[in-house]
């Protein structure tokens, strides 16, 4: 039986993950485990940390909301879907990894990042850090996106070793999973990209994918998030796939110029899987 475990923070941008798992976990027939991991908060006024609010009252409050957000997704859901939900405490990705490795999940699916500026800082950098360091698939739901179906899938190449850092069997398991179209796509700019490599890679590349019919698509653009994202909704695409190792998502986390980066940028779900 395939898992799909849910992160979330109570945030609208969350919930709205949530219903979108919802929903792709009812075409799988997965089941559901709602994620809360709270925190002690502390503050420094002299050389020791001083709790600021008690570990049973924050623990009392998380259960609160997250029985109330379980019975919101089982309405949702129905009979189709059956939902569970854990609470912890501690780090949100330490718990995040050491739930994923237990339940070895069909996906991990938590939100982007938020509407506010200060929601993109919070909420956007855990979705990067779980990203970082989590080696089981993660789609990240723009704040806006709904769920519509998944029929034509985009996979981000740039032809570049691709046999060495392509999870082709991952890639292709899901893509089977919807009985998706299967794009590919490559973005350059007055070839400057191209390398005398790049014929050889190409042709491995299809050779990884052949069984899935994959239809290439080259886009002229000087910057590859614009480009992937301004194909996407010409074309419609229902799911982005992308090795966040090659697209630099894990570079610069705080900079100004991350919020460049096609998870933030994308205004539909992006897988990101490991090489």
């Amino acid at each position: 039986m395939k898992t799909i475990i849910i992160p979330t923070d109570f945030s609208e941008t969350a919930t709205n993950a949530a219903n979108y798992a919802v929903a792709l976990a009812k075409e799988v027939k997965a089941t559901i485990t709602l994620l809360h991991v709270y925190q002690v908060p502390v503050t420094i006024t002299t050389d020791t940390p001083i709790v600021v609010v008690a570990e049973e009252d924050l623990r009392r409050a998380a259960e609160s909301h997250l029985h109330s957000l379980k019975g919101e997704i089982e309405s949702v859901a129905g009979n189709a879907v059956k939902v569970y939900s854990e609470l912890r405490l501690g780090n949100t990705v330490t718990e995040l990894e050491a739930l994923s490795n237990s339940l070895k999940p069909f996906a991990v699916i938590m939100g982007s990042n938020g509407h506010s500026d200060l929601e993109q800082v919070l909420f956007g950098s855990t979705t990067l850090k779980t990203i970082r360091h989590l080696t089981w698939p993660v789609i990240a739901v723009p704040p806006e996106a709904k769920y519509n179906g998944i029929r034509k899938i985009g996979f981000a190449c740039d032809y570049k070793q691709v046999v060495e850092t392509t999870p082709a069997q991952l890639i292709k398991d899901f893509v089977k999973n919807f009985n998706a179209e299967f794009h590919v796509l490559n973005v350059d700019y007055e070839n400057r990209h191209f390398k005398p490599e790049t014929p050889e890679e190409s042709l491995l590349l299809h050779t990884l994918f052949e069984e899935l019919n994959p239809v290439y698509d080259f886009i002229e653009s000087p910057e590859v998030e614009q480009g992937i994202n301004k194909f996407a909704e010409k074309n419609k695409l229902d799911l982005l796939v992308t090795i966040p190792k090659k697209h630099k998502l894990l570079d610069g986390l705080f900079r100004k110029s991350a919020t460049k980066q096609l998870v933030f940028h994308a205004h539909v779900p992006v897988l990101c899987v490991h090489e």
